[in-house]
């Protein structure tokens, strides 16, 4: 399966489905030997103008050549970037170019630490779990490859948002549980208990979606999507995928644990029932839910922290603070993620019940027949013995 999974990926890295622009230079790293901010200009809290560099190319077909660079600074703290010597650039060189053109700083580079850290991440999973460090890793390569690959290209062709992200969540949701349980009768419960809970949250958040009117363009660069030529995206649908797509993660996560949970009980107890299997899964989910529906919250609020704060610096009341449609929008996120969290665990622990226990070969016996034929062959074992007297002593 590992194997499999690995050529997968491999294969994966090679898909072109996304919309190819033509390139009209390269993309190089660049190292700030010096600026000037001449026209650049204060404006309370923001910066505008024209920051001017000289900076020296680090990689590609122009290493090693000095060029003059622009950073164009627009009022805007998302987007803008200043620089200083020392700083090493994502410069875009036009093809063609010498040193008296002026060629544009685009952004700080970041790649070689994103790689740090995503080295840093695979080692420490290799160190703490080993082989099954090696498969959540694998596991993580794929999924990014699946969203990136497959999910955005097919959802930027006009295809159904809704129907894809389920199928990429289905897809994921397999490679991940399957890797890290295997083919097992965890594995399998763990998948089902997951489909199951994304299948309540996504018909959850399709219909309070169209109940709270939210039309999807609060999310980033919802606007600017429609306007780069795909007006004919839906954007209520990509939310509504958004919405379960984000909360899967967590939904595998209580899945595993109760399917875990069921699994080490049959070892220790092969003969329990399956009734007190369901019963002792859904304990199980019970404990695990309270942290998990929290751990949504935290992490959707975590996101728009300066939303909440904004509202509460200029003394919102809790009536305009709950109907204005960020909030709603987040508001729809957690709880729909959340219902579809709790309904999980049932889910798990209903479907282990049939899934986990192994069939018996032989029927149980009950506990009065074993007790009455300790007591027969008790009173069989006299008579045995008497009745070989009379011939031990013919025989002597």
């Amino acid at each position: 399966m590992v194997v499999v999974f690995l050529l997968a990926c491999v294969a994966l890295w090679f898909v072109e489905l996304s919309p190819k622009r033509q390139e009209e230079g390269v993309k190089s790293k660049a190292l700030i030997l010096s600026v000037d901010n001449t026209n650049v200009f204060q404006f309370g809290l923001l910066k505008k103008g024209e920051q001017h560099v000289r900076l020296r190319v680090l990689n590609g077909p122009y290493k090693g050549r000095e060029f003059e660079g622009t950073n164009l600074i627009r009022a805007n703290m998302e987007l803008d970037k200043v620089f200083e010597p020392g700083d090493v650039a994502l410069a875009a060189i036009p093809y063609g170019v010498d040193e008296t053109f002026t060629v544009n700083a685009q952004d700080h580079y970041r790649i070689d630490y994103s790689l740090l850290l995503f080295g840093l991440f695979g080692l420490l999973l290799l160190v703490f779990a080993g082989i099954t460090g090696f498969n959540a890793l694998l596991s993580f390569v794929f999924s990014c490859l699946v969203i990136w690959k497959l999910v955005i290209p097919l959802a930027l062709k006009g295809g159904n948002v809704l129907l894809i992200t389920f199928a990429s969540v289905t897809l994921l949701s397999a490679v991940i549980i399957f890797l890290v349980a295997g083919m097992t009768r965890k594995g399998v419960t763990a998948f089902f208990g997951s489909i199951l809970g994304v299948l309540a949250s996504c018909a959850m958040a399709y219909i309070f979606t169209k109940l709270f009117k939210i039309s999807g363009g609060m999310m980033p660069y919802a606007q600017t999507l429609l306007y780069s030529g795909y007006e004919f995206l839906s954007l209520p649908d990509i939310y509504i995928g958004a919405i379960f797509l984000s909360s899967s993660g967590a939904v595998m996560d209580l899945a595993m644990d109760v399917s875990a949970g069921m699994v080490e009980i049959l070892h220790k107890r092969p003969d329990i029932p399956r009734r007190e299997l369901v019963g002792s899964g859904l304990n199980i989910g019970r404990s695990v839910v309270g942290t998990m529906t929290t751990t949504l919250l935290l992490a959707y609020s975590g996101g728009y922290l300066t939303l909440m704060m904004t509202f509460a610096a200029q003394g919102v009341g809790p009536l305009d603070f709950i109907n204005n449609p960020y909030v709603a929008s987040e508001v729809v996120k957690t709880l729909v993620g959340s219902f579809g969290l709790v309904l999980v665990a049932p889910f798990t622990a209903f479907v282990g019940g049939f899934i986990i226990p192994h069939k018996d070969k032989k029927p149980a016996v009950p506990e009065q027949n074993l007790e009455q034929k300790t007591e027969d062959k008790m009173e069989q074992e006299p008579e045995e013995k008497t009745e070989q007297k009379p011939e031990e002593s013919v025989q002597s």
